[in-house]
């Protein structure tokens, strides 16, 4: 049977994508080693930001802000019996520093909503941000390979998160990853703002949801810390100028 040639146009398609396909998988890679991350989200969002804990080490808010960072999310506890180590000379850092900043709480899936608030807020020792506190949500652990139910994992996030408002007066932002926010957050708690990490491309939510915040990279260098970590995470807010004044007004309004 004579056999059909492909015609080259068709080929040169084929060939085009297999190559995209190479080029993708060879980016994922490259981001699961953290040999590649989102390099900058350019003029779109002018105002930027950073997250940090103990690993950063001494922070020079002072030294920080002269570089142009405008926010900061400060780790401050973990679970219900984990404090930072450097949050309470980092709170007072940034305050002085005048860098409108809020306090994160890395929640655990192995333990109690109530304690796990009540650490949170000895931490912060009655001394609220000028952004709201902010529950991370994500995948840690063997969690990664085998994710708890949202039916387990909902009923205890929304308890700490009533008990945080309570106390704060705003409603938490939600930091979590793509994977976090498809298991627990699509279509679910819209209420809630986000923030969202994803170094691979801007943000895009399924489900139509706007992200406030963007970590689009955990692999920034900047002067002005000295921690056992020689990265830094970078953020964007995620609308203009305007909006960031707008946004802080909003804060010290419900604050």
């Amino acid at each position: 049977m004579k056999s059909r040639k492909i015609p080259p146009r068709v080929l040169w398609g084929l060939l085009a994508l297999a190559l995209l396909a190479l080029l993708a998988a060879g980016r994922l890679a490259l981001a699961a080693s953290g040999l590649w991350h989102f390099t900058s989200p350019g003029k779109e969002y002018p105002v930027w930001g950073v997250d940090v804990s103990e690993y950063q080490g001494r922070v020079d808010w002072q030294a920080l802000q002269g570089q142009g960072v405008r926010f900061a999310f400060i780790r401050a506890t973990e679970g219900s019996g984990w404090q930072d180590e450097q949050f309470a000379a980092n709170w007072q850092g940034v305050r002085q520093a005048g860098i409108p900043a809020g306090a994160y709480h890395f929640f655990s899936f192995d333990s109690a909503a109530d304690t796990q608030a009540d650490n949170f807020l000895a931490a912060l020792d009655g001394q609220p941000g000028q952004l709201p506190p902010v529950v991370d949500i994500e995948l840690y652990g063997d969690y990664k390979q085998s994710p708890p139910d949202a039916e387990r994992v909902l009923p205890q996030l929304e308890e700490l998160l009533d008990r945080l408002e309570q106390a704060d007066g705003r409603k938490p932002i939600l930091y979590t990853t793509r994977a976090a926010y498809r298991l627990y957050l699509q279509d679910r708690l819209p209420e809630y703002q986000v923030w969202i990490r994803d170094i691979l491309k801007k943000p895009r939510l399924e489900d139509g949801r706007n992200w406030l915040f963007w970590q689009y990279t955990g692999r920034g260098r900047l002067e002005g810390y000295a921690g056992e970590e020689k990265f830094i995470d970078l953020n964007v807010f995620g609308g203009s100028e305007d909006d960031w004044q707008s946004y802080l007004e909003s804060c010290r309004a419900a604050g």
